[in-house]
């Protein structure tokens, strides 16, 4: 090495004094008698400094070589008194019950709770910060001293050199100062932004191998005493982002004895500052790049929860903060760069978080269902936060206690976004029945009903949907007295979100054993009709889903010829079904057919292929079928389907529109005479004849064709009592009526047929 290093030096080097001279002769470095040390210099020193050095030259290779090899033999060889002190071996990464306690817990990092900045002092955060020291005797006492000085004017000489040393003389002075951290660390508070100054810029012109290995050394032994400082020292490097302080952050991860400090004091810079700021910035750039090193998750036990759910948090923050610095669009190809905002580095860092944690299954699930786009996005950041609370309560179900027991403080914040973001957690980690049950159901309960009488939507939406994750609970029906009148009342709502979440809900208390199937189809008799036509797509196509949960629930009673609420329900529901199968929104018309399918099997009625061709082909032929089979039937009903068909006329939706036209034809064409009334029949008739000039051609053409056999009918009924009511042209006495004709559909909806297969189970 000694040779190595000489072929390298600088061919001009000061004179070699005091210290150095002796390191070069082979002895131990054990200290100096003093900071003024000038007559151990031979050509002068620089006032106050202890090596005899012009500080305008960089020291020789092969001395700062010599002065490393005489650390380390001081270090193997160590004269007066064992100390009492901790050993450098015994400083390492504390245990993790160590670690936690250095985590800033919620209310230390809310404004107010009395609790000091970390920023404030730069006290070392170092496991044996709270250590007092051991008694010193005037011999130990005098060596600290002068070890300190010296130490600290080495210190000041190698970060210098460490700025302006080219490639010869960087390896020997980062070896050299490595080796002095390692044996007395403690003592550099004051010179550790210089030093970590000097690292940056000399790290990008360092090639890889064992120059660059020893100046990363020097940073993880500046991090093992000093990890609060050398944290701050390089985050302003990291916003905007910079080449060098991205490698530095990678070597700390690396490092297991320090990277778990680094980590608690990164997690205090995020949750210290609020979402744009520049600290909260950086650090959640430096823990993207940490988190992505293979193996550091693992220094994140003890404090996991508290770092996904600040993640978690701080991407709220950014949804809603001011717009953040702009960064670089492209590195340099031979970097794999960050990602483009900062929003987009939180999400990396959280499936680093997850990844490295083994729950990759949580971050395909995310991916599938959109919930990293639903992260970074203001309205839609609660969803997200839903979507991963469920993808971790199927995948990653051993950090739920922990992630629960952290949320409670946060429910009661005084930041809004912070807030909402744990109400968003706690609600979807109730769907963990082990997890619930930290809590009493009744403590939970309490808190939901609480929500649901606040006057922010957004949180009674998040009390419903924790009330039909709670009703989950065991799989019984339990608490229907306090959950129905919550969840009842909910469908009044203006907010889809509100109406939607309380429709899942109780399709969810359908979902259990001895669910009250009587009780709800009663109290939902007057409730659901008018959700089935709902202008919004969301809330229209979950309540047709909620009648086929209840008409599934309940086949048991309608089998054997129950006359109760709920088939009352269903008959009232008919027209709209089958009118919806021709939905222009998708999840509508296929909640429709697979509400339909629960209908056809839990009444017989036979007509399963007949639906499923009207719902993916429109064919005319299956409606015909499905219409004599419901008039024969429920013949005493047919006034109420065509009045009921006769208000879609009037649907601003052409393709309703046009199903309505159609459905009237047929109806007619199968009803007999005495079924109608005549005041109906001309209601419907004025209504066809409007049809007749309808903008859309197809409506117009089927309009003409259902005009014709409600006339036909009526003349039928004229027949019977005398003189006609309507005279128009038809069929003569006695003839039999033609079957309506209707042209091909330009509304065909193109779906999967038979997606509900032909047992009709879903």
């Amino acid at each position: 090495m000694l040779m190595h290093a000489y072929t390298h030096a600088p061919r001009h080097t000061t004179p070699v004094c005091g210290p150095a001279r002796g390191l070069l002769l082979g002895q131990a470095w054990t200290g100096f008698p003093g900071r003024s040390s000038s007559k151990y210099c031979q050509s002068g020193t620089m006032a106050g400094g202890m090596w005899g050095l012009d500080w305008g030259h960089p020291m020789g290779t092969l001395t700062l070589t010599a002065l490393a090899e005489g650390i380390r033999s001081g270090q193997r060889q160590p004269l007066g008194p064992p100390s009492t002190g901790p050993q450098p071996e015994s400083q390492e990464l504390g245990s993790q019950a160590e670690l936690q306690d250095q985590v800033p817990t919620d209310s230390e990092a809310e404004p107010g709770s009395g609790t000091t900045d970390p920023r404030a002092g730069r006290e070392p955060c170092s496991p044996h910060s709270a250590q007092e020291p051991a008694p010193e005797g005037p011999q130990q006492a005098f060596q600290s001293s002068w070890e300190e000085g010296a130490l600290s004017d080495l210190a000041l000489y190698t970060a210098a050199c460490l700025e302006e040393a080219g490639f010869a003389g960087t390896q020997a002075t980062a070896l050299t100062l490595s080796s002095a951290l390692e044996a007395h660390g403690a003592q550099l508070g004051e010179q550790v932004h210089a030093l970590v100054r000097g690292l940056l810029a000399q790290v990008p012109s360092l090639a890889e191998g064992r120059p660059r290995r020893a100046a990363l050394r020097v940073l993880s032994a500046l991090a093992l005493e000093h990890a609060q400082d050398v944290v701050w020292a390089l985050l302003p490097r990291s916003l905007p982002p910079d080449r060098a302080a991205a490698e530095l952050w990678r070597s700390l991860s690396r490092n297991q004895r320090v990277n778990g400090q680094v980590l608690v004091q990164l997690l205090w810079a995020l949750k210290g500052a609020a979402g744009p700021e520049p600290e909260a910035l950086a650090a959640t750039r430096a823990l993207g790049e940490m988190l992505a090193v293979s193996g550091c998750v693992g220094a994140t036990r003890g404090f996991y929860p508290h770092l996904l759910l600040a993640l978690v948090t701080q991407l709220h923050e950014l949804a809603h903060g001011a717009r953040s610095p702009d960064s670089p669009k492209v590195w340099a190809p031979s970097h794999r760069g960050p990602p483009h905002s900062h929003a987009s580095c939180a999400v990396e860092a959280l499936k680093a978080l997850l990844t490295g944690d083994g729950g990759r299954m949580v971050v395909t699930c995310m991916e599938q269902a959109g919930g990293w786009r639903r992260l970074v996005g203001a309205h839609t950041h609660l969803e997200g936060v839903l979507l991963l609370a469920s993808a971790m309560v199927a995948h990653a179900d051993h950090h739920l206690r922990g992630l629960f027991a952290d949320l409670l403080p946060r429910l009661r914040s005084a930041n809004d976004l912070q807030r909402l973001t744990a109400m968003a957690f706690f609600t979807g980690l109730l769907q963990s029945r082990p997890t619930a049950r930290l809590l009493r159901e009744d403590v939970i309960l309490e808190r939901l009903r609480t929500w649901q009488g606040d006057s922010e939507p957004t949180v009674r939406w998040l009390g419903l949907l924790g009330l039909g994750h709670l009703a989950l609970n065991q799989g019984k029906v339990r608490h229907v007295g306090t959950l129905l009148p919550a969840l009842l009342g909910a469908l009044g709502e203006g907010d889809a979100r509100l109406v939607g979440a309380a429709l899942g809900a109780l399709r969810r208390l359908l979902m259990q054993r001895r669910a009250p199937v009587r009780l709800l189809s009663r109290e939902l008799r007057l409730r659901l009709p008018p959700l089935l036509d709902d202008a919004r797509d969301s809330v229209r196509a979950s309540a047709v889903g909620l009648l086929g949960t209840l008409v599934r629930q309940g086949q048991s009673g309608l089998r054997v010829g129950l006359r109760g609420p709920l088939r009352k329900l269903i008959l009232q529901s008919l027209v709209p079904l089958l009118l919806r199968l021709h939905d222009p929104s998708r999840d509508a018309a296929e909640s429709s057919e697979w509400t339909l399918a629960r209908c056809d099997q839990a009444l017989r009625w036979g007509l399963l292929e007949e639906m499923v061709t009207v719902a993916h082909y429109d064919s005319p032929e299956a409606l015909s079928r499905v219409c004599r089979r419901l008039v024969q039937l429920y013949p005493n009903h047919l006034p109420s389907f065509l009045s009921q068909t006769q208000g879609y006329l009037r649907s601003p939706q052409d393709p309703l529109r046009h199903a309505a036209t159609v459905l009237v034809g047929f109806l007619i064409y199968h009803a007999s005479p005495r079924g109608v009334s005549q005041e109906l029949l001309e209601s419907l008739f004025q209504d066809l004849a409007q049809l007749r000039s309808d903008p859309e051609p197809a409506v117009a053409a089927a309009a003409l064709v259902s005009a014709q056999q409600v006339a036909l009918l009526t003349r039928s009924q004229d027949r019977r009592r005398g003189p006609r009511f309507l005279r128009l042209p038809g069929r003569r006495a006695g003839s039999v009526q033609p079957a309506p004709l209707y042209d091909d559909s330009p509304f065909q909806r193109r779906s999967l047929a038979g997606r509900w297969g032909s047992s009709g189970t879903h």
